[in-house]
């Protein structure tokens, strides 16, 4: 009985594996395992019955959660976009950009599928998505079945780490962390993610050219009538955007003194580069509606094409996600904005209707569901979990690895890439981060850097094999019987479940090497986030103290010494610089409280 009392946290986690084991639902095994183990517990005197009297409060504070409702409206987003032809447009259109050179149907799937990621944010509508357009036009043009499949289940994995993610949501939430801050530290791991899926196949092109063909001429349909390709148009139009975003992120300053009408000598980064990035694209769209309207002839059919086929998604990711890190709306409120003009585009393109509409409200609603019973059933886990003191069992478990923090990440990370075999990453989210957050904080470890790095290594639970859930979207929509194709009325073979793990595997490493890269190199992460501003609480006490004429109480939290009088010469006290005496504001500006909070605030501001 003793041993377990003693040992009752690592026993309840063994006992929620065996449930997990036993092929129940992760939430009912959680929510399960939690009521169990917290009735014998309370049998056994592990902890008092009133414990459970917190459980309606926890569960009261999941509905109440405003930041989770982002979950639903991002995938509302998603799903609305997906199903208005956007990813079939974005994918035919940059597929003829890149198409005249070898591996360049892949590289439009890379591309194609960041920029669904960023305008998205669900992993299954991109994958599947890219995979019912793109799989057969590389199948037809002779591209290498497992590298073909790879790719598009790769490309359709960056949704998980590329801002809106919904990873990114929800270990903002486990980690007590600003939601914004998640994005703003994931852009740059995210894009080099993408970095490495483009050198992947470069170097297949030039050691494997036979596996990534060019596209042949034939199938480039945006051409001019004199044949020409139209890149001179398009690419003039792309200098003239990046000329201008350029511009305007150098002299942001001098724009805003000039539309405030008063001297401005610091823009926030974020905001210069959201409003670079607006005015450039504004300029393209400009100049091609221009084009249209009074039929200049000068733009090229591709350039054209390309202006206002990508003007939508852009603009969308400058609506959701610039209006986030400017401070602007809350992730909820981004959301519901993307989600409103996800319907806008939707039907300004014609291909939206009820019906498709009554689907995606579906598909939002069971996903909403899951995460939502996914949430109760850890909360009630967790609950019971920390009653049992189970932070501490597994902060004394982690602080004491070999290596410090790097020790501590490693394992963690094999622990997390192992665990993806059998979980995805809600259940990684709800499960294991609120166990493992405690302990890096313990440690130092910055938690934004830590919740990137475990969403990136995360990733592989979409691309392990046999259970990576993008194999299996990808393994929905792949041909499994030969058939005929509807350009060149060859038959064509299927697509085999092996070739599609066999593709998976070179992309599963990469996405390991970028965790690795993370590990070793944490600035990529930290260097994008705010400077954090520190307050010395105890010399801002000191300093109202000192202004209200009070005697020091010795510090927040404790009992007044010396019978009230002031300390004496030998006792530490507020520094001479925040003295009343010393403010050469005099007696009446020493006396306002206000007034000597402001300058404590800035005194410790100039020391940090």
């Amino acid at each position: 009985m003793e041993f377990l009392t003693t040992n009752y946290a690592p026993i309840m986690f063994a006992g929620l594996i065996v449930f997990l084991l036993l092929g129940f639902p992760v939430a009912f095994s959680l929510g399960a395992c939690g009521l169990l183990f917290g009735f014998v517990g309370i049998e056994l005197g592990v902890f008092p019955a009133s414990v459970m009297a917190w459980l309606p409060q926890r569960l009261i504070g999941i509905m109440a959660n405003d930041t989770l409702l982002a979950v639903p409206f991002f995938t509302f987003m998603g799903l609305i976009l997906e199903r208005s032809g956007m990813a079939e447009d974005l994918l035919d259109t940059v597929g003829q950009v890149f198409g005249p050179i070898r591996g360049g149907l892949a590289l439009a799937v890379i591309f194609v599928g960041a920029l669904l990621a960023a305008t998205t944010g669900v992993v299954a509508a991109s994958v599947i998505s890219m995979g019912l357009i793109s799989l057969p036009i590389m199948l037809r043009y002779g591209y290498d079945r497992s590298l073909s499949s790879g790719v598009i289940a790769a490309s359709g994995t960056l949704a998980q780490i590329i801002p809106p993610s919904l990873v990114l949501i929800l270990m903002a939430d486990q980690l007590g962390r600003s939601v914004g801050e998640m994005y703003k530290g994931a852009f740059i791991p995210g894009f080099m993610l993408m970095g490495l899926y483009v050198l992947w196949v470069v170097i297949l092109a030039i050691f494997k050219p036979h596996a990534v063909p060019a596209l042949p001429p034939e199938a480039r349909i945006y051409r001019e009538d004199d044949g020409r390709s139209g890149y001179l148009s398009l690419a003039v139009v792309m200098v003239l955007s990046t000329g201008l975003a350029i511009f305007l992120a150098a002299h942001m300053a001098d724009v805003h003194t000039w539309w405030q009408g008063e001297e401005v000598l610091d823009v926030p980064t974020d905001e210069k580069v959201v409003t670079a990035m607006c005015g450039g694209t504004f300029l393209a769209f400009v100049i091609a509606s221009i084009n249209r309207v009074f039929k200049l002839g000068l733009l090229s059919r591709l350039a054209e094409r390309v202006t206002f086929v990508l003007i939508p998604p852009l603009l969308l990711i400058f609506l959701v996600l610039g209006t986030i890190f400017l401070g602007i709306a809350t992730p909820t409120e981004g959301g519901a904005m993307g989600a409103m003009a996800a319907l806008v585009i939707g039907f300004a393109r014609g291909r939206l209707n009820m019906k498709l509409l009554q689907q995606a409200l579906a598909s939002t609603t069971k996903l909403a569901s899951f995460v939502m019973f996914i949430m109760v059933g850890a909360t009630t886990f967790s609950m019971i979990f920390q009653a049992a003191d189970g932070p501490k069992w597994v902060e004394h478990l982690m602080s004491s690895l070999p290596g410090g923090q790097i020790g501590f990440l490693i394992v963690v990370n094999i622990m997390i890439f192992f665990l993806a075999f059998f979980l995805d990453y809600f259940e990684l989210s709800f499960i294991v981060v609120p166990l493992l957050a405690p302990v890096a904080e313990k440690l130092g470890i910055d938690l934004i850097w830590f919740g990137i790095l475990l969403a990136v290594n995360m990733q592989t639970s979409f691309m392990h094999p046999p259970f990576g859930f993008a194999l299996f979207f990808l393994r929905s929509v792949a041909p499994e019987k030969p058939y005929v194709d509807r350009v060149t009325h060859k038959v064509m073979q299927p697509v085999t479940t092996m070739q599609i793990y066999r593709g998976a595997i070179p992309f599963l490493l990469i996405q390991l090497t970028m965790v690795g890269v993370l590990i070793a190199f944490p600035q990529i992460v930290t260097g994008a986030l705010d400077a954090k501003v520190e307050y010395n609480m105890e010399s801002i006490g000191d300093q109202m103290r000192d202004a209200l004429g009070q005697p020091d109480a010795g510090g927040y939290g404790e009992e007044e010494s010396n019978n009230g009088l002031a300390p004496d010469s030998g006792t530490d006290s507020a520094p001479a610089s925040l003295e009343p005496e010393a403010n050469p504001g005099g007696e009446g500006e020493a006396e306002d409280p206000m007034k000597a909070l402001q300058d404590a605030l800035q005194q410790n501001e100039k020391k940090n």
